[in-house]
């Protein structure tokens, strides 16, 4: 188009790994996935958790307010999940109250029993080029996108908020 400038297309050379290239599909997904995973595995001390003393415990419902205040916070065009759910359909469809505490409910549920749906974990990841980078042959020079089920966002926002909120109120971070 007249309007907007070309856009000069990066070099393309076989992306390394281990100094060798990745000329396998197999081979060059172990390293893109090998990249975005490493902190995966890394070594957690646990001992720490020993040291915190012991606080009441509360439960807590997650309430309307507080769902309809997540919601309102999505951008309408952000891209659909894995679900293929639009941010602006789940909108609409939360504006009926049923609908409203139908959701709240499932998440009320998974709190009560402990246990997150394996609906909600599923993810499709895309990878695209990161800009402007000299060369394209380091999985560096990639980023994924992962998109997860829209319904699941929304609670897990809810949930993250309400522990953002409690933490700060109890002082539990400095």
């Amino acid at each position: 188009m007249n309007w907007i400038n070309k856009c000069k297309l990066p070099a393309i050379k076989a992306i390394k790994h281990n100094s060798q290239p990745c000329l396998e599909i197999n081979d060059l997904w172990y390293a893109l996935y090998l990249f975005s995973n490493m902190a995966q595995h890394g070594h957690i001390d646990k001992d720490i958790l020993n040291e915190i003393a012991m606080f009441l415990t509360s439960t807590w419902d997650l309430f309307l307010e507080e769902f309809t205040s997540a919601i309102t916070t999505y951008n309408v065009l952000s891209t659909s999940g894995s679900n293929k759910l639009a941010w602006r359909h789940l909108k609409h469809v939360l504006k009926d109250k049923l609908c409203l505490k139908s959701i709240i409910n499932i998440a009320n549920t998974c709190l009560d029993i402990g246990y997150w749906p394996s609906y909600f974990k599923t993810s499709t990841t895309i990878i695209i080029l990161k800009p402007n980078k000299a060369s394209y042959d380091m999985p560096k020079s990639f980023g994924p996108i992962v998109l997860l089920n829209t319904l699941g966002k929304l609670i897990e926002k809810v949930i993250g908020d309400r522990l953002q909120f409690h933490a700060i109120s109890n002082n539990f971070i400095h």
